[in-house]
Protein backbone atom coordinates (compact mmCIF):
# COMPACT_ATOMS: atom_id res chain seq x y z
CA UNK A 1 0.00 0.00 0.00
CA UNK A 2 1.26 2.87 -1.27
CA UNK A 3 1.67 6.31 1.04
CA UNK A 4 2.04 9.91 0.19
CA UNK A 5 2.15 13.41 1.25
CA UNK A 6 0.63 16.21 -0.32
CA UNK A 7 2.46 19.06 1.87
CA UNK A 8 2.95 23.09 1.44
CA UNK A 9 -0.36 24.18 0.85
CA UNK A 10 -3.41 25.61 1.62
CA UNK A 11 -6.01 23.37 2.20
CA UNK A 12 -9.52 24.41 1.05
CA UNK A 13 -12.54 22.28 2.70
CA UNK A 14 -15.76 22.15 4.31
CA UNK A 15 -15.49 26.21 4.32
CA UNK A 16 -12.03 26.50 6.05
CA UNK A 17 -9.12 28.17 4.10
CA UNK A 18 -5.76 27.13 6.65
CA UNK A 19 -1.99 25.83 6.27
CA UNK A 20 -1.85 22.29 5.89
CA UNK A 21 -0.90 19.03 4.48
CA UNK A 22 -2.44 15.56 3.45
CA UNK A 23 -1.39 12.18 3.98
CA UNK A 24 -3.08 9.43 1.89
CA UNK A 25 -2.72 5.22 2.60
CA UNK A 26 -3.90 3.76 -0.79
CA UNK A 27 -6.79 4.73 -2.16
CA UNK A 28 -7.66 6.97 1.25
CA UNK A 29 -6.88 9.96 3.16
CA UNK A 30 -5.50 8.88 6.19
CA UNK A 31 -5.10 12.25 7.57
CA UNK A 32 -5.68 16.34 6.76
CA UNK A 33 -3.49 18.34 9.33
CA UNK A 34 -3.31 21.91 10.48
CA UNK A 35 0.12 23.87 10.13
CA UNK A 36 3.16 22.98 8.92
CA UNK A 37 4.14 19.74 7.76
CA UNK A 38 8.10 18.96 10.01
CA UNK A 39 7.88 15.31 9.75
CA UNK A 40 10.48 13.20 7.41
CA UNK A 41 9.44 13.17 3.65
CA UNK A 42 11.62 10.13 3.27
CA UNK A 43 8.97 7.93 4.86
CA UNK A 44 6.53 8.43 1.80
CA UNK A 45 6.00 7.56 -1.35
CA UNK A 46 5.95 9.99 -2.87
CA UNK A 47 6.22 13.62 -1.48
CA UNK A 48 4.50 16.14 -3.32
CA UNK A 49 4.78 20.31 -3.07
CA UNK A 50 2.23 22.55 -2.84
CA UNK A 51 4.33 24.98 -3.53
CA UNK A 52 1.96 27.37 -1.49
CA UNK A 53 -1.40 26.01 -3.63
CA UNK A 54 -3.85 25.13 -3.13
CA UNK A 55 -4.83 21.86 -1.76
CA UNK A 56 -8.45 21.07 -2.85
CA UNK A 57 -11.11 17.76 -3.29
CA UNK A 58 -11.07 16.97 -6.97
CA UNK A 59 -13.93 18.35 -8.77
CA UNK A 60 -17.03 16.53 -9.81
CA UNK A 61 -19.00 17.16 -12.66
CA UNK A 62 -22.77 16.24 -12.86
CA UNK A 63 -22.76 16.50 -16.86
CA UNK A 64 -20.37 15.74 -19.23
CA UNK A 65 -20.72 14.40 -23.07
CA UNK A 66 -17.74 12.63 -23.99
CA UNK A 67 -19.51 11.45 -27.27
CA UNK A 68 -18.77 7.55 -26.88
CA UNK A 69 -20.21 5.61 -28.29
CA UNK A 70 -21.09 6.80 -31.91
CA UNK A 71 -19.70 10.26 -31.87
CA UNK A 72 -16.07 9.27 -30.85
CA UNK A 73 -14.53 11.79 -33.92
CA UNK A 74 -15.40 14.48 -31.35
CA UNK A 75 -14.15 12.80 -28.31
CA UNK A 76 -14.33 9.40 -26.03
CA UNK A 77 -13.91 8.33 -22.43
CA UNK A 78 -10.25 8.08 -22.95
CA UNK A 79 -9.25 11.67 -24.75
CA UNK A 80 -11.89 13.63 -22.78
CA UNK A 81 -11.23 11.72 -19.01
CA UNK A 82 -7.72 12.74 -19.32
CA UNK A 83 -8.57 16.50 -20.01
CA UNK A 84 -10.76 16.16 -17.19
CA UNK A 85 -7.55 14.96 -14.67
CA UNK A 86 -5.30 17.46 -16.41
CA UNK A 87 -8.30 20.25 -15.19
CA UNK A 88 -8.88 18.96 -11.47
CA UNK A 89 -11.77 16.82 -12.32
CA UNK A 90 -11.59 13.55 -10.52
CA UNK A 91 -15.27 12.23 -11.21
CA UNK A 92 -18.08 13.03 -14.08
CA UNK A 93 -21.20 11.94 -14.73
CA UNK A 94 -22.09 11.63 -18.48
CA UNK A 95 -24.93 11.64 -20.33
CA UNK A 96 -27.28 9.38 -22.80
CA UNK A 97 -27.22 11.77 -25.53
CA UNK A 98 -24.85 9.36 -27.33
CA UNK A 99 -25.60 7.56 -30.60
CA UNK A 100 -27.07 4.71 -29.55
CA UNK A 101 -28.50 6.89 -26.61
CA UNK A 102 -28.50 5.12 -23.37
CA UNK A 103 -31.78 4.18 -22.63
CA UNK A 104 -31.59 0.61 -22.05
CA UNK A 105 -29.59 -1.96 -19.31
CA UNK A 106 -27.48 -2.69 -22.53
CA UNK A 107 -26.04 0.56 -23.17
CA UNK A 108 -25.80 1.47 -19.58
CA UNK A 109 -23.60 -1.62 -18.94
CA UNK A 110 -21.59 -1.01 -22.01
CA UNK A 111 -20.49 2.25 -21.05
CA UNK A 112 -19.66 0.83 -17.84
CA UNK A 113 -17.56 -1.42 -19.28
CA UNK A 114 -15.46 1.50 -21.54
CA UNK A 115 -15.24 3.48 -19.12
CA UNK A 116 -13.32 0.71 -16.36
CA UNK A 117 -11.13 -0.15 -19.65
CA UNK A 118 -10.29 3.56 -20.75
CA UNK A 119 -11.44 6.74 -18.21
CA UNK A 120 -8.23 7.66 -16.04
CA UNK A 121 -11.32 9.68 -13.81
CA UNK A 122 -14.24 8.13 -11.79
CA UNK A 123 -17.48 7.82 -13.63
CA UNK A 124 -20.93 7.30 -13.21
CA UNK A 125 -23.87 7.57 -16.38
CA UNK A 126 -27.18 8.41 -16.64
CA UNK A 127 -30.17 6.44 -18.03
CA UNK A 128 -32.02 8.66 -20.56
CA UNK A 129 -35.46 8.65 -20.44
CA UNK A 130 -38.13 8.47 -23.45
CA UNK A 131 -41.94 8.34 -23.91
CA UNK A 132 -41.64 4.41 -23.32
CA UNK A 133 -39.13 2.81 -21.27
CA UNK A 134 -40.08 3.88 -17.66
CA UNK A 135 -40.02 0.18 -17.34
CA UNK A 136 -35.95 0.39 -17.51
CA UNK A 137 -35.91 3.45 -15.34
CA UNK A 138 -38.00 2.12 -12.16
CA UNK A 139 -35.84 -1.27 -12.43
CA UNK A 140 -31.93 0.96 -12.04
CA UNK A 141 -29.68 0.40 -9.60
CA UNK A 142 -30.46 3.45 -7.19
CA UNK A 143 -26.61 2.37 -5.97
CA UNK A 144 -24.49 2.68 -9.58
CA UNK A 145 -26.97 5.11 -11.60
CA UNK A 146 -26.30 9.23 -11.26
CA UNK A 147 -29.77 10.25 -12.22
CA UNK A 148 -32.19 9.96 -15.18
CA UNK A 149 -32.01 12.62 -18.11
CA UNK A 150 -35.12 14.27 -19.28
CA UNK A 151 -35.11 16.40 -22.12
CA UNK A 152 -38.06 18.79 -21.88
CA UNK A 153 -39.42 20.08 -24.83
CA UNK A 154 -35.51 20.08 -26.87
CA UNK A 155 -35.27 16.91 -28.47
CA UNK A 156 -32.59 15.03 -28.80
CA UNK A 157 -32.70 11.69 -30.73
CA UNK A 158 -35.22 9.25 -29.38
CA UNK A 159 -35.25 11.26 -25.99
CA UNK A 160 -37.47 13.94 -26.22
CA UNK A 161 -40.28 13.47 -23.38
CA UNK A 162 -43.36 15.17 -24.40
CA UNK A 163 -46.19 12.56 -22.88
CA UNK A 164 -48.23 14.11 -20.10
CA UNK A 165 -48.21 10.48 -18.92
CA UNK A 166 -44.73 9.26 -19.44
CA UNK A 167 -43.87 12.83 -17.19
CA UNK A 168 -46.33 12.27 -14.74
CA UNK A 169 -44.71 8.81 -14.14
CA UNK A 170 -41.06 10.32 -14.42
CA UNK A 171 -42.00 12.87 -11.57
CA UNK A 172 -44.41 10.87 -8.99
CA UNK A 173 -42.18 6.89 -9.32
CA UNK A 174 -38.85 7.84 -10.28
CA UNK A 175 -36.49 6.06 -7.89
CA UNK A 176 -33.84 8.50 -9.58
CA UNK A 177 -33.30 12.72 -9.49
CA UNK A 178 -34.32 13.59 -12.36
CA UNK A 179 -31.69 15.92 -14.89
CA UNK A 180 -33.47 18.23 -17.00
CA UNK A 181 -32.27 20.14 -20.15
CA UNK A 182 -35.10 22.79 -19.87
CA UNK A 183 -35.84 24.95 -22.86
CA UNK A 184 -39.11 25.02 -24.62
CA UNK A 185 -39.00 23.75 -28.25
CA UNK A 186 -42.08 25.72 -29.08
CA UNK A 187 -40.84 29.14 -28.73
CA UNK A 188 -37.60 28.54 -30.12
CA UNK A 189 -39.04 27.54 -33.04
CA UNK A 190 -40.87 30.42 -33.64
CA UNK A 191 -37.91 33.14 -32.60
CA UNK A 192 -35.93 30.49 -35.42
CA UNK A 193 -39.06 31.30 -38.36
CA UNK A 194 -38.94 34.75 -37.47
CA UNK A 195 -35.13 35.41 -37.19
CA UNK A 196 -34.51 33.45 -40.63
CA UNK A 197 -37.43 35.25 -42.53
CA UNK A 198 -35.64 38.47 -41.46
CA UNK A 199 -31.69 37.25 -42.21
CA UNK A 200 -31.80 34.24 -44.00
CA UNK A 201 -29.29 32.49 -44.43
CA UNK A 202 -26.69 35.74 -43.01
CA UNK A 203 -27.71 34.86 -39.76
CA UNK A 204 -24.62 34.62 -37.09
CA UNK A 205 -23.90 33.31 -33.77
CA UNK A 206 -25.20 36.79 -32.21
CA UNK A 207 -28.89 35.87 -32.48
CA UNK A 208 -28.37 32.51 -30.96
CA UNK A 209 -29.22 33.87 -27.27
CA UNK A 210 -32.17 35.57 -29.69
CA UNK A 211 -33.61 32.27 -30.78
CA UNK A 212 -32.80 29.98 -28.31
CA UNK A 213 -34.31 32.99 -25.83
CA UNK A 214 -34.96 33.62 -22.21
CA UNK A 215 -38.13 33.16 -22.93
CA UNK A 216 -38.18 29.37 -24.22
CA UNK A 217 -35.44 28.79 -20.86
CA UNK A 218 -37.90 30.21 -18.01
CA UNK A 219 -41.54 28.13 -19.50
CA UNK A 220 -39.95 25.17 -19.43
CA UNK A 221 -37.50 25.67 -16.04
CA UNK A 222 -40.99 26.79 -14.63
CA UNK A 223 -42.69 23.73 -15.90
CA UNK A 224 -40.22 21.36 -14.42
CA UNK A 225 -40.33 22.96 -11.32
CA UNK A 226 -44.44 22.83 -11.14
CA UNK A 227 -44.61 19.12 -11.71
CA UNK A 228 -41.78 18.56 -9.33
CA UNK A 229 -43.72 20.11 -6.66
CA UNK A 230 -47.22 19.16 -7.75
CA UNK A 231 -45.88 15.43 -7.74
CA UNK A 232 -42.99 14.68 -5.35
CA UNK A 233 -40.43 14.39 -7.91
CA UNK A 234 -36.83 15.03 -7.08
CA UNK A 235 -35.62 17.46 -9.87
CA UNK A 236 -31.74 18.76 -10.64
CA UNK A 237 -32.57 21.58 -13.62
CA UNK A 238 -29.02 21.62 -15.36
CA UNK A 239 -27.16 24.80 -16.92
CA UNK A 240 -29.69 27.82 -15.85
CA UNK A 241 -28.53 30.48 -18.18
CA UNK A 242 -31.17 33.34 -16.87
CA UNK A 243 -31.45 35.62 -13.72
CA UNK A 244 -34.89 35.24 -14.03
CA UNK A 245 -34.88 31.17 -13.73
CA UNK A 246 -32.78 31.66 -10.33
CA UNK A 247 -35.89 33.02 -8.75
CA UNK A 248 -37.58 29.44 -9.02
CA UNK A 249 -35.13 28.09 -6.64
CA UNK A 250 -34.55 29.08 -2.78
CA UNK A 251 -31.36 28.92 -0.79
CA UNK A 252 -31.85 26.25 1.91
CA UNK A 253 -29.16 23.36 2.37
CA UNK A 254 -29.06 21.09 -0.34
CA UNK A 255 -30.31 18.04 2.02
CA UNK A 256 -33.16 20.12 2.48
CA UNK A 257 -33.90 20.58 -1.19
CA UNK A 258 -36.44 18.36 -3.25
CA UNK A 259 -35.61 20.90 -6.70
CA UNK A 260 -31.96 21.72 -7.20
CA UNK A 261 -30.34 23.15 -9.96
CA UNK A 262 -26.45 23.80 -11.60
CA UNK A 263 -25.05 26.57 -13.56
CA UNK A 264 -22.05 26.02 -16.37
CA UNK A 265 -18.81 27.86 -16.10
CA UNK A 266 -19.43 29.24 -19.85
CA UNK A 267 -22.84 30.96 -18.51
CA UNK A 268 -20.27 32.37 -15.27
CA UNK A 269 -18.01 33.46 -17.85
CA UNK A 270 -18.81 35.36 -21.30
CA UNK A 271 -21.65 37.36 -22.14
CA UNK A 272 -23.17 37.53 -25.59
CA UNK A 273 -20.86 40.48 -26.06
CA UNK A 274 -18.54 37.74 -26.53
CA UNK A 275 -20.26 36.39 -30.03
CA UNK A 276 -18.34 38.81 -31.81
CA UNK A 277 -14.99 37.69 -31.13
CA UNK A 278 -15.84 33.74 -30.68
CA UNK A 279 -18.84 33.79 -32.71
CA UNK A 280 -19.88 29.24 -32.78
CA UNK A 281 -16.78 28.88 -30.58
CA UNK A 282 -19.49 29.82 -27.58
CA UNK A 283 -22.49 28.73 -28.93
CA UNK A 284 -24.01 26.73 -26.48
CA UNK A 285 -27.67 25.70 -25.72
CA UNK A 286 -28.79 27.16 -23.74
CA UNK A 287 -27.19 30.10 -25.11
CA UNK A 288 -25.07 32.55 -23.62
CA UNK A 289 -26.70 35.54 -22.85
CA UNK A 290 -26.77 39.23 -20.97
CA UNK A 291 -24.06 40.32 -18.89
CA UNK A 292 -27.31 40.87 -16.37
CA UNK A 293 -28.22 37.22 -16.76
CA UNK A 294 -24.73 36.43 -15.87
CA UNK A 295 -24.06 38.74 -13.14
CA UNK A 296 -27.57 37.49 -11.90
CA UNK A 297 -26.20 33.99 -11.87
CA UNK A 298 -23.20 34.90 -10.32
CA UNK A 299 -25.30 36.52 -7.41
CA UNK A 300 -27.42 33.21 -6.82
CA UNK A 301 -24.46 31.10 -6.63
CA UNK A 302 -23.07 32.89 -3.89
CA UNK A 303 -26.63 33.36 -1.87
CA UNK A 304 -27.07 29.31 -2.69
CA UNK A 305 -30.10 29.56 -5.19
CA UNK A 306 -27.98 27.71 -7.58
CA UNK A 307 -26.28 24.27 -5.90
CA UNK A 308 -23.58 23.13 -8.64
CA UNK A 309 -21.47 24.54 -10.94
CA UNK A 310 -20.65 21.77 -13.48
CA UNK A 311 -19.50 22.35 -17.51
CA UNK A 312 -21.69 20.54 -19.85
CA UNK A 313 -18.48 19.69 -21.62
CA UNK A 314 -19.45 18.76 -25.39
CA UNK A 315 -16.77 18.92 -28.04
CA UNK A 316 -17.33 19.15 -31.64
CA UNK A 317 -14.61 19.19 -34.44
CA UNK A 318 -12.78 22.90 -35.18
CA UNK A 319 -14.45 21.74 -38.98
CA UNK A 320 -18.08 21.58 -37.31
CA UNK A 321 -17.61 24.69 -35.05
CA UNK A 322 -16.74 26.50 -38.29
CA UNK A 323 -19.28 25.92 -40.48
CA UNK A 324 -22.17 29.01 -40.70
CA UNK A 325 -24.05 29.71 -37.72
CA UNK A 326 -27.19 27.44 -38.86
CA UNK A 327 -25.19 24.47 -39.63
CA UNK A 328 -22.66 24.39 -36.61
CA UNK A 329 -23.16 22.39 -33.64
CA UNK A 330 -23.74 23.92 -30.24
CA UNK A 331 -21.61 22.92 -27.37
CA UNK A 332 -17.62 23.33 -26.72
CA UNK A 333 -15.04 21.51 -24.40
CA UNK A 334 -14.42 22.85 -21.08
CA UNK A 335 -13.37 19.85 -18.60
CA UNK A 336 -9.65 20.47 -18.80
CA UNK A 337 -10.15 24.51 -17.77
CA UNK A 338 -13.56 24.47 -15.57
CA UNK A 339 -11.99 23.83 -12.14
CA UNK A 340 -9.19 26.98 -13.14
CA UNK A 341 -11.29 29.02 -14.69
CA UNK A 342 -13.74 29.13 -11.52
CA UNK A 343 -10.21 29.68 -9.46
CA UNK A 344 -9.69 32.23 -11.38
CA UNK A 345 -13.03 34.27 -10.72
CA UNK A 346 -12.12 33.71 -7.31
CA UNK A 347 -8.72 35.75 -7.91
CA UNK A 348 -10.47 38.29 -9.02
CA UNK A 349 -13.06 38.33 -5.91
CA UNK A 350 -16.56 37.33 -7.71
CA UNK A 351 -15.83 34.25 -5.90
CA UNK A 352 -14.50 32.74 -2.89
CA UNK A 353 -11.41 29.84 -2.86
CA UNK A 354 -14.38 27.87 -0.92
CA UNK A 355 -17.55 29.06 -3.11
CA UNK A 356 -15.84 26.87 -5.46
CA UNK A 357 -14.80 23.83 -3.97
CA UNK A 358 -18.49 23.81 -2.25
CA UNK A 359 -20.08 24.30 -5.79
CA UNK A 360 -17.74 21.70 -7.74
CA UNK A 361 -16.70 19.50 -5.19
CA UNK A 362 -19.10 19.22 -1.72
CA UNK A 363 -22.31 19.81 -3.09
CA UNK A 364 -22.06 17.67 -5.78
CA UNK A 365 -21.22 14.72 -3.54
CA UNK A 366 -24.08 15.85 -1.21
CA UNK A 367 -26.74 16.47 -3.78
CA UNK A 368 -26.09 12.93 -5.22
CA UNK A 369 -25.13 10.95 -2.58
CA UNK A 370 -21.69 10.20 -4.04
CA UNK A 371 -20.41 8.01 -1.65
CA UNK A 372 -16.77 8.54 0.37
CA UNK A 373 -16.10 11.46 -1.92
CA UNK A 374 -15.69 15.27 -2.21
CA UNK A 375 -14.20 16.24 0.47
CA UNK A 376 -10.70 15.90 1.65
CA UNK A 377 -11.82 13.32 5.30
CA UNK A 378 -9.96 10.76 6.43
CA UNK A 379 -11.16 7.60 5.43
CA UNK A 380 -12.82 9.25 1.91
CA UNK A 381 -11.18 8.53 -1.34
CA UNK A 382 -8.09 10.60 -2.31
CA UNK A 383 -9.37 12.45 -4.95
CA UNK A 384 -7.40 15.29 -4.73
CA UNK A 385 -6.29 18.78 -6.79
CA UNK A 386 -3.42 20.79 -6.35
CA UNK A 387 -3.86 24.63 -7.49
CA UNK A 388 -1.12 26.85 -8.05
CA UNK A 389 -1.92 30.83 -7.90
CA UNK A 390 -0.31 33.81 -9.15
CA UNK A 391 1.57 32.21 -11.87
CA UNK A 392 -0.11 33.01 -15.45
CA UNK A 393 -0.12 30.79 -18.13
CA UNK A 394 -1.58 30.91 -21.47
CA UNK A 395 -3.99 28.56 -23.06
CA UNK A 396 -2.33 27.58 -27.05
CA UNK A 397 -3.12 24.46 -29.19
CA UNK A 398 0.20 23.07 -27.37
CA UNK A 399 -1.63 22.57 -24.27
CA UNK A 400 -5.03 21.35 -24.92
CA UNK A 401 -5.49 17.94 -24.23
CA UNK A 402 -9.32 17.46 -25.60
CA UNK A 403 -9.70 15.29 -29.13
CA UNK A 404 -11.70 18.37 -30.89
CA UNK A 405 -8.38 20.39 -30.36
CA UNK A 406 -9.60 23.84 -29.34
CA UNK A 407 -10.75 25.44 -26.50
CA UNK A 408 -13.34 28.48 -26.01
CA UNK A 409 -10.34 30.03 -23.69
CA UNK A 410 -7.57 29.76 -26.15
CA UNK A 411 -5.41 32.64 -26.11
CA UNK A 412 -6.29 33.39 -22.63
CA UNK A 413 -3.98 34.07 -19.42
CA UNK A 414 -4.83 32.08 -16.71
CA UNK A 415 -3.37 32.79 -12.86
CA UNK A 416 -4.06 29.86 -11.40
CA UNK A 417 -3.02 26.00 -12.91
CA UNK A 418 -3.94 22.52 -11.95
CA UNK A 419 -0.23 21.51 -11.24
CA UNK A 420 -1.37 17.83 -9.98
CA UNK A 421 -4.30 15.66 -9.60
CA UNK A 422 -4.74 12.20 -7.47
CA UNK A 423 -7.22 10.12 -8.34
CA UNK A 424 -8.17 7.30 -5.58
CA UNK A 425 -4.80 7.81 -4.65
CA UNK A 426 -2.90 8.25 -7.12
CA UNK A 427 -0.70 10.64 -8.30
CA UNK A 428 -2.43 10.72 -11.78
CA UNK A 429 -1.48 14.07 -13.47
CA UNK A 430 2.08 15.94 -12.83
CA UNK A 431 2.63 19.21 -14.38
CA UNK A 432 1.42 17.83 -17.99
CA UNK A 433 2.39 14.23 -17.45
CA UNK A 434 -0.30 11.83 -17.23
CA UNK A 435 -0.20 7.98 -15.74
CA UNK A 436 -1.57 6.70 -19.21
CA UNK A 437 -1.79 3.54 -16.98
CA UNK A 438 -4.36 4.35 -14.58
CA UNK A 439 -7.92 3.71 -14.27
CA UNK A 440 -10.43 4.73 -12.72
CA UNK A 441 -13.53 3.23 -10.65
CA UNK A 442 -17.61 3.79 -10.94
CA UNK A 443 -18.74 6.16 -8.48
CA UNK A 444 -21.20 4.86 -6.14
CA UNK A 445 -24.33 6.39 -4.08
CA UNK A 446 -25.43 6.04 -1.33
CA UNK A 447 -29.19 5.67 -1.27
Amino acid sequence: MKKRLIYNGIIVNENRRYEGYVIIEGTRISAVKEGKFTGKKDEYDTATDAAGGYIVPGAIDDQVHFREPGLTHKGDIHSESRAAVAGGVTSYMEMPNTQPTTTTPEALAWKHETAAANSLANYSFYLGATNTNFDVIEKADIRKVCGIKVFMGSSTGNMLVDSQEMLVRLFSSSPLLIATHCEEESVIRENMKRYKALYGDSLTASAHPAIRSAEACYASTAKAVELAHKYGGRLHVLHLSTRRETELFDARPVQAKAVTCEVCVHHLWFTDADYAEKGNFIKWNPAIKTQADRDGLREALKKGRIDVVATDHAPHTLEEKRRPYLEAPSGGPLVQHSLTAMMDLAEQGIFTPETVVEKMAHTPARLFNVRERGFLRPGYFADIAVITRKEPWTVTSDNILYKCGWSPFEGHAFSCRVTHTFVNGTPVYDNGVLDEEFRGMALEFDR
